[in-house]
């Protein structure tokens, strides 16, 4: 049997001294730290969800757990992980990333089936931030082009948000019955007029917001509304005639958990994130959710725009990551060209 810690006899002997009962050694509470590898922008969101799932884990099991944060472009944070950071979860916004997870053997294949709705508890979309009074007229994503207008976008290599940036304004076009030549033209122009491609969405955000730059940052919906809730009415959010489905998926990272035996903790988290509490900071933080009642709820917070997914215009993440993401594909030609 294992040696109690010196703690655990504290907390015993605590516990008889007030007359309470004590758990068996063999039972007793865990200390357990959970590593939970995120994308940039859902740095508020898991601030809020962490302290919530530690009280209620607590009340439930009597375990203490302990969640720390790593945050960054959600591509940058997958290639981290699958370097050695040994992340208890990962919580990403696209699935390309904990595909090429699993495909190191770190998640399982099937990671998308362990939770409900494609192991993906929220989800949001790409719309516009311009500056008060909208100065350059930006309606839709064919404004992002003109000449003279600046865009503020995120690296697509390295961010998720700026992938799905790419994604939305050339699934636009083809949504709309162009093709793909003029989809092409249509991102290419786009990209042209980005004067600075920062490594993540927050980093993306501080540039317009801080320093200045830009007449519009794209990014998600859940991003531009917290920058309007932290700035007032410095800044208008514009809501584009369409736009791409923005998935946030969760998994286990399947060989740490198993090896450091906490894979009931890092479970729970997860599923956390799908409980009544957990939906409700989603939408607090303006993300959608899947909790039809909590939707309704918060229903002020979203305007209905019209939707596609990669599934639907690119034939799934991996056609897209491979076509126009990976090294000498769609996005480096036209970056390149610039």
């Amino acid at each position: 049997m294992a040696i109690p810690s010196v703690s655990s006899l504290r907390r015993a002997l605590l516990a008889l001294a007030l007359g309470s009962a004590v758990v068996p050694f063999a039972a007793q509470a865990a200390d357990v730290e959970l590593l939970n590898v995120s994308y940039d922008v859902a740095r508020e969101l898991y601030k809020d969800i962490n302290p919530a799932f530690v009280a209620e884990w607590k009340k439930s099991t009597g375990d203490t757990v302990t969640i720390k944060q790593s945050h960054g472009g959600s591509s940058k944070q997958a290639r981290a992980v699958a370097d050695g950071l040994e992340a208890s979860v990962v919580t990403m916004n696209q699935a390309n990333d904990i595909d090429m997870l699993a495909d190191r053997g770190l998640v399982a294949k099937d990671w998308a089936k362990k939770f409900p709705d494609n192991a993906a508890p929220y989800y949001s979309t790409m719309v516009f931030l311009v500056r008060k009074g909208n100065p350059k007229g930006i309606k839709d994503w064919t404004d992002l082009a003109k000449p003279g207008v600046k865009v503020v976008i995120p690296n697509p290599k390295t961010a998720g948000n700026g992938r799905y940036t790419y994604l939305a304004a050339w699934g636009s076009v083809i949504k709309k019955g162009g093709n793909e030549a003029q989809a092409r033209d249509l991102v290419g122009k786009i990209f042209k007029n980005v004067p600075v491609l920062d490594a993540g969405g927050r980093a993306a955000t501080t540039t317009f917001t801080q320093r200045q730059i830009g007449d519009a940052l794209v990014t998600f919906e859940n991003e531009v509304n917290l920058v309007r809730a932290e700035f007032g009415n410095d800044f208008e959010v514009v809501y584009p005639s369409i736009s791409v489905l923005a998935e946030s998926p969760v998994a286990v990272v399947d060989k740490v958990v198993d090896r450091k035996g906490i894979r009931k903790q890092a479970t729970g988290y997860l599923n956390f994130l799908y409980s009544e509490t957990g939906q409700t900071i989603g939408a607090k933080h303006y993300m959608r959710v899947r909790n039809e009642k909590v939707m309704k709820q918060f229903a002020a917070n979203y305007k209905p725009i019209k939707l596609f997914t990669v599934d639907d215009v690119f034939g799934g993440w991996r056609a897209a990551q491979k076509r126009h993401f990976d090294d000498g594909g769609e996005f480096d030609k036209i970056y390149t060209s610039k």
